[in-house]
């Protein structure tokens, strides 16, 4: 008996009857039998059957709210008015009552209901369906669940047959008015013919008819079992539908494809075959070719610059040598020492991470204290580092002759075979000034007079490099994190990596590589690679507004719902009351910048620094 039950369960799911919901949507929303959404749904859904009735399809909207309704409802391209009419008036009639006969009963706001399995159907959503032309939720229904396999089956290509019908319906329906197309083609071996259906909403517009139609095609493997010799899939924009021996529609506009005979089928696919396999192998065969060239191409520009590096390295090693053997010859005479590495590593704990101070281009940075108990800061060089190796000649050979109380000290340099090179300085104690001045906690430590202190002693470092010094240095890379702070607050220049020397005839210099940091570097140094001291002068500049207002020179501050970086913020007339906001005097931080204005501009104002070259004026 429970065996029998089930049996009969078994074949009433399997087989709906007409009217019957075949898919439905659940999302939460419900509405009650006398609410506005109900009365919303009714009247659209009678204006849309009624439009239908005359074109087999149609969408639309009414209400306002939570109480606005969409709708699509569409029938059979073939469909009579009246049968159309009928058959979505009973759908409509299964969609609003419930389950359970009460008629007062929350229902779905959400409905999806075929008439027929695909003869009529309608949709019903209090969410917008219709802008994405989106077709989901698509059904399949199994029109023809598992018939038996023929030869037809066995010696065609079953799913090649079915999607080449289909894609040939899909150009029909797309370019006609209507959107729907029907057709069959016969097999002359077997007798069979395979009938087929494709239709879009009739308001459809043809590139998303058939991209909708060709998307349901393609997924057509993965939704219906290659065994069923007929079935439907069945969305919200575009159905389809095929059978064998089962003419499912009118004969109105059927296309009558050409007989398919199995000689001709297979001899396609053969050719085809055989296409495909010769453009795969050309197309390959040039793909190594160009894969080939391309690594050669690489290899070959691998190799110059591996051979002009080791070349570079080997001159940058000798100019180093060179420097080292002269100091050593000096011996006691000489100001710079060379330091031993096992000190060295001494000092710093073995390059303990507790002990490093930071990071940049040349190497790691750490901070060490000597047995004799001076404290120093030691700057590795790191052995894959071309960039950190010329630093190290431009510090060994720069530094060394400058000697100025507003200059970081070199007291000295290691090597070890061609693995270590290091540089030792005089250690600082208040680290760099950037760790200052755009920190509001340790930036109260600075005031007024402070900061002019920190100003005068950065610009007499500048002038000291430009006009004093036995060589004339650029250093090119003036910026917060390179001006150190002694236990007094005595700013020192550091860095000397990126500098260049001038000859005492040559006011400036033309040069393809771009060094420095963004926001320091003058615009004819950026845009034009001109450099002269001039370009320190721009920094400089920029380093009294970092100092003067607490503001970094490369972040962008919002006025008036405008975004300004640092120099064209206080450069603007509009904005220079703005002034009074920064915690010193206004008029204390104006003669400041007065003062060091003349390093920039013959112009009393900020409104040109850096901007006219020719104009800003040398250090002094």
């Amino acid at each position: 008996m429970l065996l029998l039950s089930l049996l009969i369960l078994f074949i009433y799911c399997s087989a709906p009857s007409a009217g019957q919901e075949l898919c439905r949507d659940y999302n939460g929303a419900m509405y009650m039998p006398d609410s506005t959404y109900k009365s919303n749904l009714v009247s659209l859904a009678a204006t849309l059957i009624a439009n239908a009735t005359e074109l087999n399809s149609a969408t639309g909207m009414v209400g306002t709210g939570p109480d606005k309704v969409y709708g699509a409802v569409f029938c059979h391209g073939d469909s009579e008015g009246s049968d159309c009419h009928k058959r979505l008036t009973e759908t409509l009639d299964t969609a609003i009552n419930s389950k359970n006969g009460d008629s007062y009963s929350p229902q779905n706001k959400i409905v999806y209901h075929y008439y027929d399995q695909d003869r009529a159907q309608i949709r019903f959503s209090n969410q917008d369906f219709l802008s994405s032309f989106s077709n989901v939720p698509e059904c399949t229904v199994n029109t023809n669940l598992y018939a038996a396999t023929t030869s037809v089956v066995k010696q065609l290509d079953f799913e090649d047959l079915v999607t080449n019908m289909l894609r040939a319906l899909t150009d029909a329906a797309a370019s006609r008015e209507e959107r729907y197309a029907v057709g069959r083609q016969r097999f002359e071996e077997t007798g069979q013919i395979l009938y087929g259906l494709v239709q879009c909403m009739r308001d459809m517009p043809t590139e998303h008819c058939m991209a909708c139609l060709d998307g349901i095609i393609s997924d057509r493997p993965n939704k219906i079992n290659t065994a069923q010799m007929g079935a439907a899939i069945l969305g919200v924009w575009c159905t389809l539908r095929y059978e064998t021996d089962a003419q499912f529609f009118s004969n109105t506009n059927m296309l009558q494809l050409d007989v398919l005979k199995k000689s001709e089928h297979t001899g396609k696919k053969a050719f085809f075959r055989k296409e495909n396999t010769a453009l795969v192998s050309i197309g390959g065969f040039i793909l190594v070719v160009f894969i080939s060239c391309l690594l050669f191409h690489i290899w070959i520009k691998t190799q110059q610059q591996r051979e002009q590096a080791i070349f570079k390295l080997r001159q940058l090693s000798l100019a180093i040598k060179t420097v080292i053997y002269l100091w050593r010859t000096e011996g006691t005479n000489s100001d710079y020492f060379l330091y031993n590495f096992s000190k060295i590593k001494e000092a710093t704990n073995n390059f303990s991470i507790d002990n490093k101070l930071g990071h940049g281009g040349f190497g790691p940075v750490y901070k060490g204290q000597l047995r004799s108990g001076l404290k120093i800061a030691v700057k590795r060089l790191e052995a894959s580092s071309l960039q950190g190796l010329v630093e190290f000649q431009n510090e060994t050979q720069l530094i060394a002759k400058l000697q100025h109380k507003n200059l970081i000290k070199l007291l000295g340099c290691c090597t070890q075979e061609d693995q270590e090179k290091i540089l030792v300085y005089e250690y600082m104690e208040n680290k760099s000034l950037d760790y200052f001045i755009f920190n509001n906690v340790k930036g109260a430590e600075l005031n007024w007079s402070k900061r002019l202190h920190i100003i005068d002693g950065i610009g007499q470092g500048l002038l000291y490099l430009h006009n004093f010094s036995q060589i004339c240095v650029v250093h090119r890379d003036l910026k917060a994190s390179n001006i150190l702070l002694d236990s007094t607050m005595n700013p020192k220049i550091s860095d000397f990596g990126m500098a260049r020397i001038f000859c005492s005839n040559v006011a400036e210099s033309n040069t393809t590589r771009i060094v420095g940091t963004h926001g320091y570097i003058p615009p004819e140094y950026a845009f034009e690679g001109v450099c002269s001291i001039k370009s320190d002068v721009f920094s400089f500049g920029v380093l009294i507004l970092e100092i003067v207002s607490g503001k970094r020179t490369a972040h962008f501050y919002q006025h008036d719902g405008k975004l300004y970086n640092l120099i064209s913020f206080v450069s603007n007339d509009t904005l220079k009351s703005d002034l009074h906001s920064y915690a010193y005097p206004v008029v204390s931080i104006m003669r400041c910048v007065s003062v060091y204005i003349t390093y920039l501009t013959k112009k009393n104002n900020l409104l040109v620094i850096g901007l006219a070259t020719l104009e800003r004026w040398k250090m002094g």
